[in-house]
């Protein structure tokens, strides 16, 4: 990919199907710098520090609405702030997790776009449900509102090959499928050729747009 925003952005755009979305990963990164993705026509961004991400929105209102997305670690007290600042969260690993989100978007009048975590390969370093938790919860979790269940969102393990990745991606959009569910969020900066050609719908890219992180 070619190096700057003003440049990977439209390359991107130009590489990628109409049914793979860019999320724009801008944590860590100065508000200046989401500004120069806005004027390039980028409206979906992704946080995953709450304090960071309200702050952001603050700085950026003049904006208008710009579609945020939560895809940090979430924690049980962050639950409230997560569903007022973000219309869409991809990390919901849990099913208490779930039933907590689900009394408080109640109470808050909100209907917040979900995207279950998956963790289909090995990997100490992250969280998620197996395919067989997620099937077995299903009923349960797909009866909560007023969640909208979207999508799966899984991460590739470090260490595998494209093929090995290309396999796991596969997998997720089959298991999505399966359960009716349209969004695929799949593929960071390192894998979203292979992402694509399993059929995410959303990209979270970073580094491949913005380079490295300033926090």
């Amino acid at each position: 990919m070619p190096a700057g925003l003003e440049a990977a952005l439209p390359e991107l755009r130009r590489r990628l199907p109409a049914t793979a979305r860019i999320l724009a990963v801008s944590k860590g990164q100065p508000v200046e710098a989401i500004r120069r993705a806005v004027a390039l026509g980028q409206r979906s961004f992704a946080e995953s520090r709450l304090q960071e991400a309200i702050a952001k929105q603050e700085s950026l209102a003049d904006l208008g609405a710009l579609d945020w997305h939560f895809i940090g670690r979430l924690q049980a007290n962050k639950v409230r702030g997560v569903l007022r600042h973000f219309g869409t969260i991809h990390s919901l690993d849990s099913l208490e997790l779930a039933e907590r989100m689900a009394r408080i978007a109640a109470e808050e009048g909100l209907a917040p776009a979900v995207l279950l975590q998956v963790k289909l390969r090995p990997d100490p370093a992250k969280g998620g449900l197996s395919a067989v938790e997620l099937q077995q919860l299903w009923p349960r979790l797909a009866a909560l509102q007023p969640l909208r269940l979207v999508g799966l969102m899984t991460i590739a393990p470090l260490g595998l090959d494209a093929a090995a990745r290309l396999a796991l991606f596969r997998d997720c959009a089959a298991l999505a499928d399966g359960l009716g569910l349209p969004e695929r969020s799949m593929g960071m900066s390192q894998d979203w050729p292979e992402a694509v050609t399993a059929g995410s719908t959303w990209l979270r890219l970073g580094g491949a747009l913005f380079g490295l992180r300033t926090a």
